[in-house]
């Protein structure tokens, strides 16, 4: 007989819970189970394997690929654990002097991050013109300077996304003083906006340490439990990366609990186009679904007080959650919840005890208040769109009502509590490519067919089987106050994991662009 197909395990780590499910090679969901969760994220792996693999029996050897959804890196940030120090590098005097590095983050988190910062010579203008000569004496001094503190770097020229040269140029010249330190560039990670760009670099940077701890928690926990898996951390645009890939922009990885939930919710549920509303223990996010992914913002994206560019999925974050379930009056606890509210109202049969009469009128009266704030958020996501769907995922998606006004229906799909470590599990490789262009036609056609190329060669070091890649998105931003045309263009190619996929003729590329 023939080897069984293998298997895709996704794990999802909250502050509450951790998910783990596994997937068939169809995507259909063999196992799942929830368990709680800890502060230590390699207890909280170890123990979501330990059950998955003993509820399902299933052999270790047939799981051909795991990844983690790691919702926990934006805490990294909010907590200040486990930081890199970064020296900050920006390549653009004397135009850029008049704002240094960090001077808009948290005092406390600058102080923690900061290793040192500097502005040399360098740089180009929109159109590619040098600004001056690269200061490649003062590069190498200021990393004389740094060495002794610095345990990463991020380098920012002014226009990078335009020509990177300068960035790759300090790359080398740091490389020869600091040896095989990680060194962020801003072309790789940003686009628009030199102090956001930088902003993003420098967290790109300060993350390395904390997300190469992690994904050696992730290995070894798949090593001891005798499964040969290739492992992967979950993107914030809906699709994972290898580990290597990931240790190199651990940036990616903010905003990736959303985006598994909402890819979960859309497989599950077949629906592509939708409101999602992601509840958990504490919050909820509400986002859009489109085309089957999270639709991305184009706004500046604050993080911990730091302003960047990073591109994170559109979301709405509502203080609504089902709480602190094993404490729960339904479960035999104390403290009144909004699952119990829910449990009360009849939306849910959840948990061991029924909750009392004297707590029906309060609990209504905060149910109530919950669905206020629930819909308000829904309603601003949908924008008049009353035809779309409101998808519910997450633990606590049975506090959601049935209906909800300017909504076409309400859905839980199958296996919506644990949709995050689904979406996980399911999630392509992806890849993509950002620059700005002249806005001319012909030049805007061959911008697009080498990004392609950029983004197919991205998403391959990411992890993607190089015979099954496709192009899953194409944003064309024009770009105001410029005396020529310009775009801003985006492109993005997914493909299944290599570990997970039979090789498989190469498919045309199925292109939906979006114009903003």
């Amino acid at each position: 007989m023939p080897d069984p197909e293998p298997l895709r395990m996704g794990i999802d780590v909250g502050s509450t819970n951790a998910d783990a499910v596994l997937v068939d090679a169809a995507g259909a969901v063999v196992c799942q189970v929830k368990v709680p969760a800890t502060t230590e994220l390699g207890e909280c792996v170890e123990t979501a394997i330990t059950a998955l693999l003993a509820k399902s029996a299933i052999d270790p050897a047939r799981v051909g690929a795991v990844t983690l959804g790691a919702a926990r890196t934006t805490d990294a940030i909010h907590t200040r654990a486990g930081l890199q120090r970064v020296a900050v590098l920006r390549i653009g005097a004397p135009l850029t002097s008049a704002v240094p590095p960090l001077v808009t983050w948290p005092a406390a988190l600058r102080e923690t991050v900061a290793a040192g910062t500097a502005i040399v010579a360098g740089g180009c203008e929109f159109d590619g013109v040098r600004i001056s000569p690269l200061d490649e004496n003062a590069i190498a001094a200021f990393a004389r300077q740094v060495a002794p503190r610095a345990e990463a770097v991020a380098i920012t020229a002014v226009f990078s996304p335009v020509d990177p040269a300068d960035e790759l140029r300090a790359v080398a010249i740091l490389r020869a003083e600091l040896g095989e330190i990680p060194i962020s560039t801003s072309h790789e990670i940003g686009s628009m906006g030199l102090l956001e760009r930088e902003n993003a670099t420098v967290l790109n940077a300060t993350l390395s340490g904390s997300v190469a701890a992690g994904a050696a928690a992730l290995q070894a926990a798949v090593q001891r439990h005798g499964m040969d898996a290739e492992c992967y951390f979950a993107q914030n645009d809906g699709t994972q990366m290898s580990l290597a890939y990931a240790t190199r922009f651990p940036v990616l990885l903010i905003g990736s609990g959303p985006a598994d939930s909402m890819r979960g919710g859309a497989h599950s549920s077949g629906v592509t186009d939708a409101v999602v509303a992601d509840i958990g223990g504490s919050r909820t996010a509400v986002g859009r679904l489109v085309n089957g992914f999270p639709q991305q913002s184009l706004s500046p994206y604050t993080v911990s007080g730091v302003v960047t560019n990073v591109r994170l999925p559109d979301l709405i974050d509502v203080p609504v959650g089902g709480g602190p379930v094993r404490e729960a009056l339904c479960c035999g606890g104390a403290v009144p919840t909004l699952t119990d509210a829910a449990v009360a109202a009849g939306r849910a049969r959840f948990g061991t005890h029924p909750v009392a009469e004297q707590w029906h009128g309060p609990l209504a009266d905060r149910l109530a208040e919950a669905d206020r704030m629930l819909a308000e958020a829904v309603d601003r996501v949908a924008l008049g769109a009353d035809d779309l769907p409101l998808l519910v995922v997450g633990g606590g998606g049975w506090i959601a009502p049935e209906r909800m006004p300017g909504i076409a229906e309400v859905i839980r799909p199958p296996h919506f509590e644990v949709a995050n470590a689904l979406g996980a599990a399911i999630a392509p490789v992806g890849g993509s490519a950002e620059r700005i262009c002249s806005g001319r036609p012909d030049r805007l056609r061959a911008a697009i067919d080498q990004l392609t190329t950029e983004a197919f060669s991205r998403a391959i070091e990411a992890g993607a089987h190089p015979d099954r890649l496709q192009v899953t998105g194409v944003e064309e931003v024009p770009l105001a106050y410029l005396r020529d045309p310009a775009v801003q263009i985006r492109v993005r190619a997914t493909g299944p994991p290599v570990a997970a996929s039979p090789p498989h003729p190469a498919r045309s590329p199925d292109t939906e662009r979006r114009h903003s």
